[in-house]
């Protein structure tokens, strides 16, 4: 049986416990108590509204989120990825009109093939890629049916790189006080011109 990753978010002492029993204590009894279980320590750490304070070596982790703007037509990406203790800002943006019609997804996907590129050029064998759009893990997975050029693309590109680098996907939820995914949001928006 695969071991779990307990986050509990409020209850006597909040954090991240590998045993039921550990859990139950925190929150049994507790009102208002709100935990959940995970697979992955990442997962885990996202529903607390946090990552890890610092990245052991050889871990690496990034934040990505995608912008559109309207009234120029161009999509863009920003975000960052953390590695040995050094932050690497990634930004981007492009108009392709067939690309463009996808709006901020667009964004949102270039932003993920970013990251995993970034990681990949420093080496890196495995990386934990926090996102506020399901789209980003579902067509990597081939989860998502994929019947535009971005979303061909994007699983073409995380199917290429699979034997290189383990890539996790961690979903944030948008505009919910996650600052690693508020900072991505405001690099995306400064990417396409709105900020």
């Amino acid at each position: 049986m695969a071991s779990k990753y307990y986050a509990v978010r409020k209850g006597r002492k909040p954090g991240i416990y590998r045993t039921w029993d550990d859990c139950k204590s925190q929150v049994f009894k507790c009102e208002g108590a709100e935990y959940k279980s995970f697979a992955t320590e990442a997962e885990a750490y996202a529903y607390m509204g946090a990552v890890k304070d610092i990245a052991q070596e050889g871990e690496s982790y990034a934040y990505v989120d995608g912008s559109f703007n309207a009234s120029t037509g161009v999509y863009g990406f920003g975000g960052f990825l953390m590695y040995k203790d050094n932050k690497y800002i990634l930004s981007g943006s492009g108009d392709d009109k067939e690309m463009a019609s996808m709006r901020n997804v667009a964004g949102e996907i270039l932003g993920s093939m970013a990251a995993v590129q970034k990681a990949i050029e420093l080496g890196v064998e495995s990386i934990d890629v926090y996102f506020d759009y399901m789209g980003i893990r579902a067509w990597a997975l081939g989860e998502w049916k994929r019947n535009k050029k971005g979303t061909i693309a994007y699983y073409d590109y995380m199917q290429s790189v699979k034997d290189e680098i383990t890539v996790n996907f961690v979903k944030v939820k948008g505009h919910s006080g996650v600052e690693g995914n508020e900072e991505a949001d405001r690099l995306a928006k400064k990417a396409v011109g709105i900020l």
